[in-house]
């Protein structure tokens, strides 16, 4: 079930206390910006893209297939935000 912050603000703080936590350990939350290529500069790799995955399918109860997890999805945390968004939509 969707949570009330599941609107554009809620997904990115979500997404963002998940990548800080799960990929960025110990980095300061000011350098991980919306428009940061997080895939394409190796920032996450093909595990933390199946780490993100699972995040994003429990977190916001939404099935994502393989074929959605290419770059212009998963490569900023804008493009993830927005994906979200379009999955909750339907």
């Amino acid at each position: 079930m969707n949570e009330p912050a599941d609107d554009a603000d809620g997904i990115r703080a979500a997404v963002r206390e998940h990548l800080l936590s799960d990929v960025l350990v110990g980095e300061d939350p000011e350098n991980l910006t919306d428009d940061l290529p997080l895939r394409t500069s190796g920032v996450i790799d093909s595990m933390g893209v199946i780490r993100l995955t699972g995040f994003l399918e429990a977190r916001f109860s939404i099935r994502i297939e393989a074929h959605e997890t290419g770059v212009e999805n998963t490569d900023t945390v804008d493009a993830i935000v927005s994906f979200v968004e379009s999955k909750l939509a339907g």
